[in-house]
């Protein structure tokens, strides 16, 4: 079946896929304690910009939530007079708390994720059984978008595409010749994102990565996370569509959709829970802010027993 999927790509086709060949500017932050890649995505000096992933850091012993590391980011953007005009999410991390509502506060901005993230609220509704005031349309967001859809990040035209398969609401942007894909493919030796959160599923993972390899060879792909194995000292975050397909080692060519599915999914056996699964989602799947303070103007999280 991969094989298929390559070959099916006339030259017509895959011109038809990246019309614009321009080069983002972007600044990659690396967070070492969530192995998170944020980044910052303009066409220069004073341009607008858009921020990819953003996190705020938390200590769990404490339940204190800090923005060292988003501090870093606005320091950036003002060095640069960037003008913040998306705040993008690939999906609703379960491993570390976004930072899009400080942002925004800070810089301005417009907090997006893809429209099938209502999905996502209603499975983690019930789960942590949330109050009847939340609610499951993905109003907490300023944008929903739709797969395919197109936008503008200042000159530089972008595309927002569904890639579910590690949650329902997967989205990957495509900006210029780059595209960030979250948690779909990882670097090459370090393969793909895990199936078996809520919602999630191995076959529609194969599925979504094959849309993204579909794009041509010399296309950038930058990962939201990255495990260095043991042979590798320093994380990495570009890659390329083409190395993906030589190299990856869950999806390579001649790998195919039953293959994947079975590593997959044994695998996903082995897995812990992220550290931060408990916080990051009650706080992801409302756009980054807080649960509403109860009547000592204090926010509280719920820690569902049993239940992951």
């Amino acid at each position: 079946m991969i094989n298929f999927l390559y070959q099916i790509l006339t030259p017509t086709s895959k011109e038809k896929m990246n019309t614009n060949k321009v080069t983002p500017q972007l600044k990659a932050f690396f967070d070492h304690d969530t192995a998170t890649v944020s980044y910052i995505v303009h066409s220069g000096k004073g341009s607008v910009c858009a921020i990819i992933d953003s996190v705020l850091d938390y200590e769990p012993s404490a339940a204190r939530m800090t923005t060292v590391f988003a501090d870093k980011i606005i320091a950036y953007v003002k060095e640069l007079e960037l003008k913040t005009e998306w705040i993008l999410e690939t999906h609703a991390h379960a491993d570390h708390i976004s930072a899009a509502p400080y942002l925004r506060k800070q810089l301005g901005g417009k907090i997006a994720i893809g429209e099938s993230i209502t999905l996502v609220q209603d499975k983690f509704k019930k789960i942590f059984n949330i109050d009847e005031e939340f609610l499951l349309d993905g109003s907490q967001f300023d944008k929903l978008f739709a797969d395919n859809e197109t936008f503008k990040i200042g000159e530089l035209q972008a595309k927002a595409i569904h890639v579910p398969g590690h949650t329902p609401a997967d989205m990957a942007y495509v900006i210029g010749d780059s595209m960030f894909v979250g948690d779909t493919v990882f670097m090459p030796d370090v393969g793909t994102a895990r199936c078996d959160f809520p919602g999630g599923d191995a076959h529609t993972m194969f599925r979504s990565i094959q849309k993204l390899m579909a794009y041509p060879d010399d296309t950038k792909i930058y990962v939201c996370h990255d495990y260095p194995p043991a042979d590798r000292a320093e994380p990495k975050w570009m890659t390329t569509v083409g190395e993906q397909k030589e190299k990856n080692i869950h999806v390579r060519k001649g790998i195919s959709e039953d293959q994947f599915v079975e590593m997959r999914e044994k695998r996903d056996k082995t897995l812990g829970m992220p550290r931060l699964i408990i916080p990051s989602i009650q706080v992801n799947i409302r756009a980054g802010e807080k649960p509403k303070p109860e009547n000592n103007g204090v926010s509280y999280l719920k820690v569902p027993l049993d239940q992951f």
